[in-house]
Parts: structure tokens; C-alpha cells; sequence
């Protein structure tokens, strides 16, 4: 992979794509393809073999397909699974049938299963059952991390799949009920904070830990799988803060400024007690995430105060 080299981000207006837009220039990758208006809508089969065809991107980083916290997996599992394997199915056939020369695909750490034992390897993957929560979504990429090895099995491609940890950071979705947990308390907290509100209920007990990676590490994370591991089994992309969302949240009361009371509602569903990746084999190789927690709360805040506010989005969404 070169400066030169035809890139593809598939799944650009996602979190880590619109992270991988930042990186990728920076590093000195100027030749990106499918940018912005030029990318195909992914869950289109016919669109994306013909962007494929004309425009060969050489690697491809597949990001793409929607997501959510437990709120919208609830309420949407059809529409996430739908989206997230015609997503994946369209770009792994065209990028086998247009001869890219390596890419990478981000499952979800959502895809252990619920019991598996902690910190999380990959030999656990597929030994039980899946969150209930998030069951849907977790199948859809599995689904993705069994046809990049099948793919590479039959026709020898380059495909390797990466499980991270919990990303968050700009571009993220601040939805208080389509967002993950980390900028959807941010978003409930600001908004809290702006109206006065003498307490904030949070779902579920606060006790479940969680690994949190900051996008642009984990984007990093991403191209240095790229350049550096070719192995055909998956990687997990994590290394980050481990922390129970009490934390998470106590955190982001603290950088939004947030003084009152937050409570903890022990009828609203946790997910899983514990996730934490063992991310042994990315930190051999020489990885490590350059951001600690509360500076990319603090970097996310101001990203969200100034992109979202300058959109009129700011009370867009209700508090849960």
C-alpha cells in the first residue's frame, strides 16, 4: 500500500469512515475514490459493481452499515441486519470480482457471545449465544467475518476482519435513542445541563464495563492492519479504556460541566455485563491508542457543540 495507491472507504458518512477521511491524507494517501457524493449506496448491488468496475479502488477499508444502541436494536433488528449483510455481501463480492488487492472489514465486538469469557478472543467467537439486545445486528456481522473467509478460502483474496472496541468521536450518532452509550449520554447530558435539570436518569444499573477506543485511534488502528497483518484470523482492534458506565457517564457530566444528580434506572435492560477485547496480537505487532478517555470526551464535546449546533440539531432528539 502506497501513497498512490487507489483507497476506497466504504462506509465514508459513517464514524470510523469519516475518521479514516481525516487519517487517510494526513499519512499522505491522497488518491481516496468514492468520496462524498462519489460513493455508491452500499446496500445497492448494482451501484457498487459499477463503482467497483470504474473506479478499482486497490484497497478498501468496509466500515459501512448502519448501527445503534440498544434503544434502536429493540426497535429495528430487520432494518440493521438488512442493511449491514446487503452492505457487506455487495462490496466483498465486487471487491473478489474487481480484483482489489486487500480489505478490511470491521465486524462488532457485539458479535461474542454474551457469556464468553473476558477479556474477549477471538477463539470465543461463535461458541455461544449472542446478546440478546443486539442479536440481529451481531448475526448480520458475523455473517461478513464468514464470507471474507470464505472468500479467502476459495479464491485466495486478502480479506481480513477486524472486531474493535466501542468506538465514539466526531461524526458520531448523538441520538439519545439511535446513539451508542457514549454520545448518546453526551447528547442527554448537554442537554440536560443547558435546561438546569436537578437529575439525569441513565439506563440500567450503571455496573456493565465496557472498552472504549477513540475513532481516530481506531482509525489508525485500521490502516495499521492494513500495512502490517495479513493473517487469516481476525484481530481484535482494542486497547482502550475499560470502564463501567457510571464512569462513562460521570465522565461526561464532568467535561459538559454537569453538576447535578445522575440516576441509575435498574428496570431499563444493561446488555452485556462485560466486554473487554483481548487485543494481545495488535498490540505484538506494535499498536498502541494515542488518546485516554476523557480527551476524546473532551475533543468529542467541542467537535459536537460546534458541528451540531451550527446544524440547528441540538434539541433535535428527545431525552430517553
Amino acid at each position: 500500500m502506497t501513497p498512490a495507491s487507489r483507497v476506497f472507504i466504504a462506509g465514508g458518512d459513517t464514524l470510523v469512515g469519516a475518521a479514516l477521511l481525516d487519517l487517510l491524507p494526513q499519512r499522505g494517501f491522497t488518491n481516496l475514490v468514492g468520496t462524498s457524493s462519489d460513493e455508491p449506496e452500499l446496500t445497492d448491488a448494482h451501484q457498487v459493481a459499477a463503482f467497483f468496475r470504474d473506479a478499482r479502488p486497490e484497497y478498501v477499508f468496509l466500515v459501512g452499515g448502519p448501527s445503534g444502541g440498544i434503544g434502536r436494536n429493540r426497535t429495528h433488528p430487520a432494518n440493521l441486519m438488512l442493511a449491514n449483510l446487503q452492505t457487506i455481501t455487495n462490496v466483498i463480492d465486487s471487491a473478489h470480482r474487481f480484483g482489489v488487492c486487500k480489505l478490511l472489514y470491521l465486524a462488532s465486538s457485539c458479535a461474542y457471545p454474551r457469556n464468553a469469557p473476558q477479556p474477549l478472543r477471538i477463539e470465543s467467537l461463535c461458541t455461544g449465544p449472542l446478546e440478546p439486545t443486539s442479536e440481529s445486528y451481531a448475526t448480520a456481522k458475523l455473517a461478513g467475518w464468514k464470507l471474507c473467509e470464505a472468500y479467502r478460502a476459495q479464491y485466495g483474496c486478502r480479506f481480513v476482519t477486524g472486531f474493535p472496541a466501542n468506538p465514539f468521536g466526531p461524526h458520531d450518532d448523538f441520538g439519545a435513542d439511535s446513539g451508542h452509550v457514549v454520545p448518546a449520554l453526551l447528547r442527554r447530558i448537554h442537554e440536560a445541563t443547558e435546561r438546569g435539570d436537578p437529575e439525569l436518569v441513565v439506563w440500567g444499573t450503571g455496573r456493565p464495563r465496557r472498552e472504549f477506543i477513540y475513532s481516530r485511534d481506531l482509525a489508525d488502528a485500521c490502516l495499521f492492519v492494513m500495512r502490517h497483518y495479513d493473517g487469516t484470523a481476525p484481530i481484535n482492534l482494542g486497547g482502550g479504556s475499560d470502564l463501567t458506565i457510571a464512569q462513562v457517564a460521570r465522565t461526561i457530566a464532568d467535561v459538559v460541566g454537569y453538576r447535578a444528580r445522575l440516576v441509575f434506572d435498574s428496570t431499563k435492560p444493561d446488555g452485556a455485563p462485560l466486554k473487554v477485547l483481548d487485543s494481545s496480537a495488535l498490540l505484538a505487532l506494535g499498536w498502541r491508542p494515542a488518546t485516554d478517555f476523557r480527551s476524546a470526551v473532551a475533543e468529542t464535546y467541542t467537535w459536537f457543540r460546534r458541528h451540531t449546533a451550527k446544524e440547528g440539531h441540538i434539541h433535535a432528539c428527545a431525552t430517553v
